[in-house]
């Protein structure tokens, strides 16, 4: 016995313990892991850690992919359960699965998509299948074995395009709750602060105010100007803060990542307007695209075309990876002629198919 073993049991007799006391070493050194707490006469064993944990991990994927959000035991326990949460603002618990050595099961929207890998006996990563865009977040994997329970965090971020939104009536039209259902319309989600911050940093300038799915105000400005907060003030998030989610009128940043079909362009002679456009689509068992669909193929399928099309929404709009003067400027990005008169019949249309 060390000098450490004979200074804790002799602690743990003047105590009045009378229990075993079991002590284990990892490569020659006490196990940091376990220690041990007095309460009045009675010692516990206790804190062990279980799981591997070296901080924070960030999986990036991509809507449609499989992910696997790792998680691995470093001791195995005698019974236990597993148990992933994604994390969020609500207070209640948004289970993901739960298992145990015989079985496992997921829950809500993960039933039937989330799954131990079980690699080998410590493995209790998450394997996520068919990822979408109301995945991405921390998500908790926790170990529970009714004595000594432990946890790790994974977040789960998706690669993809923030692009403010509006509707045909102008801007600032949306509360919040209209905001969320405008992003959702165009096969897209409100944007956190973080996307929305990553697309700044590629460049996004947008002097309109839009909700964030925490239901804040922002909007990215990467050249200062006397109509965007001021000449004065640097590059940044302009920032309006928590606001009344019923009241408050502003404009949408919609989140959007790869599309789990194709967007085409589709032209016709006589050109189309809207309804004949649509309906071009539906004649070749296709839909008119949504805005986030087009956002999603100029980013992931490199979708190029100088040809303004109707989408869904009644805009018109066009995707340019390669830009060059004639085609509305010297960057690349999805172009918009706005929300012309349904009936013109100049354009032609996007349309989406499912793979």
């Amino acid at each position: 016995m060390t000098t450490i073993q004979t200074l804790i049991m002799v602690h743990l007799l003047s105590q009045g313990w009378s229990g075993p006391y079991y002590y284990r070493s990892q490569g020659g050194r006490s196990n940091e892991e376990y220690r041990y707490h007095v309460r009045g006469d009675q010692a516990l064993l206790g804190n062990i850690r279980y799981l591997e944990n070296s901080g924070l991990r960030v999986i990036r994927t991509q809507r449609g992919a499989n992910a696997t959000l790792p998680c691995r035991l470093r001791v195995v326990p005698r019974e236990y359960r597993v148990k992933w949460v994604k994390l969020g603002r609500s207070p209640k618990e948004n289970i993901a699965l739960i298992a145990n050595s015989h079985q496992q099961r997921g829950y809500g929207g993960f039933a039937g998509r989330a799954f131990l890998r079980r690699l080998d006996k410590y493995d209790v990563s998450l394997l996520l299948a068919d990822v979408g865009l109301d995945d991405s977040g921390k998500y908790k994997c926790e170990v529970i074995n009714g004595v000594d329970d432990d946890s790790a965090v994974v977040e789960l971020q998706l690669d993809g395009v923030v692009f403010p939104y509006q509707p045909n009536k102008g801007r600032y039209q949306f509360n919040y709750y209209q905001a969320v259902r405008a992003c959702k319309d165009q096969d897209a989600k409100l944007a956190t602060f973080q996307q929305l911050f990553q697309e700044w940093l590629k460049g996004l300038d947008w002097c309109n105010a839009g909700w964030l799915d925490d239901g804040t105000v922002h909007y990215p400005v990467t050249q200062p100007r006397d109509p965007c907060g001021g000449k004065a003030l640097p590059p940044g998030i302009r920032s309006y803060g928590p606001r009344d989610k019923q009241r408050g009128k502003y404009d949408a940043y919609c989140f959007t990542s790869a599309v789990k079909g194709y967007v085409y362009f589709r032209r016709d002679p006589m050109k189309f307007d809207y309804v004949s456009g649509s309906n071009a689509c539906r004649s070749e068992g296709a839909a008119i695209a949504k805005v986030g669909q087009l956002y999603g193929a100029w980013m992931f399928s490199r979708l190029h075309r100088c040809d303004p099309g109707w989408l869904a929404d009644g805009s018109v709009r066009y995707p340019i990876v390669s830009p060059r003067p004639q085609c509305g400027g010297l960057e690349p990005g999805v172009r918009t002629q706005g929300f012309p008169s349904l009936s013109q019949r100049e354009y032609g249309v996007y349309c989406y198919k499912r793979r």
